[in-house]
């Protein structure tokens, strides 16, 4: 039986994210639940990610299963009804066979014929069941190895940069202010080695890059922990200062990801609702992402993109343009 391990930061999640690499549904598998995930404190501090195993049920035991059910059944109804039909005929033997009971010797002996001819018809019915089981489902997961091979190569496609020590900056400066409480943070969370690296940029904004997290707690479900991590530092940082100042975290170079992936979904949608000729509406999204989707589809010539909904189910919706009529705004 096929069977894989997922983690993420809910059972649901592990569950789902596991039927969609095997690429089978709920009923077709067997989920034993490893480790229940915990959120924590405010979902951040001293989280843990979910761990479960699911395994892929083969009809092919089903089916062997009910033939072996039924092949034990089979023999027993003609068993009973012999046992049945003895007693009755044993009852009017003993009259008449007690004046001959020599004569009756003979008659018996073509019974353990039949006996051994009965015996002789058992071993074809299993001879032929292992014809049946010839498992022609049993190649379809070989050949379905391939792709998920090529998953589980495409996920180490986030490898992790390289972990290289922070240094240490004056706690007295925003960037020194950003960096102790980050470092506080993630070590309440269980991950004292996560080395976080503070610098200004031309702007003026400042850019955080953490490192060492290969398993993406800091990052979280779509970048939630993230994003949460992001506010609060920048809450922290801007305590009691007269100037704003833009704070911007990032890990395992997830932003830059998180953008090529919204760029190629927005192309993907816009494909479909030329197509079908309908609107398309997507997920709730966080407004950074949502900016991301309009700048994607801002060029496109055949369709026009708006947010609808209130925080925080405000989704980007495509539609066809109309050129009769000016394209809408969001």
């Amino acid at each position: 039986m096929n069977s894989i391990e997922m983690t993420a930061k809910t059972t649901e999640d592990a569950i789902s994210q596991g039927l969609e690499q095997l690429g089978v549904s709920i009923s077709d598998v067997r989920v034993e639940i490893l480790e229940e995930g915990s959120k924590g404190l405010f979902g951040l501090f001293g989280s843990r990610p979910a761990k479960v195993r699911l395994t892929v049920i083969e009809e092919e035991t089903t089916d062997e299963v009910k033939e072996i059910f039924s092949s034990v059944q089979a023999p027993e109804k003609p068993a009973a009804q012999q046992a049945s039909k003895a007693p009755r005929a044993e009852k009017p033997a003993p009259k008449a066979e007690k004046p001959a009971p020599k004569a009756d010797r003979p008659a018996k002996k073509p019974a353990p014929k039949a006996a051994p001819a009965q015996e002789e018809k058992a071993p074809e019915q299993p001879a032929e069941k292992p014809a049946r089981a010839r498992k022609p489902r049993a190649e379809k997961p070989a050949e379905n190895a391939a792709p998920r091979e090529e998953k589980a190569a495409a996920k180490p496609e986030r490898t992790p940069v390289p972990v290289t020590p922070a240094v240490q900056l004056d706690k007295d400066t925003r960037e020194g202010k950003a960096q102790d409480f980050l470092q506080n943070v993630t070590r309440l969370m269980g991950l004292p080695d996560i080395q976080v690296h503070v610098h200004t940029d031309e702007e003026g904004y400042i850019r955080v890059d953490m490192q060492g997290d290969p398993s993406g707690v800091l990052i979280g479900r779509r970048g939630e922990t993230l994003d949460s991590l992001q506010y609060l530092t920048s809450l922290y940082v801007n305590k009691g200062q007269s100037e704003y100042t833009r704070v911007t975290l990032d890990t395992e170079n997830y932003r830059a990801k998180r953008e090529d992936t919204l760029v190629r979904l927005a192309n993907r949608m816009a494909n479909r609702a030329v197509k079908s000729g309908r609107r398309v509406s997507l997920e709730p999204m966080n407004p950074y992402e949502r900016r991301i989707l309009h700048s994607a589809l801002q060029g496109n010539q055949a369709v026009e993109t708006h947010s609808e909904g209130e925080e925080p189910n405000r989704h980007v919706v495509i539609t066809l343009k109309r050129n009769d009529s000016p394209a809408d705004a969001e």
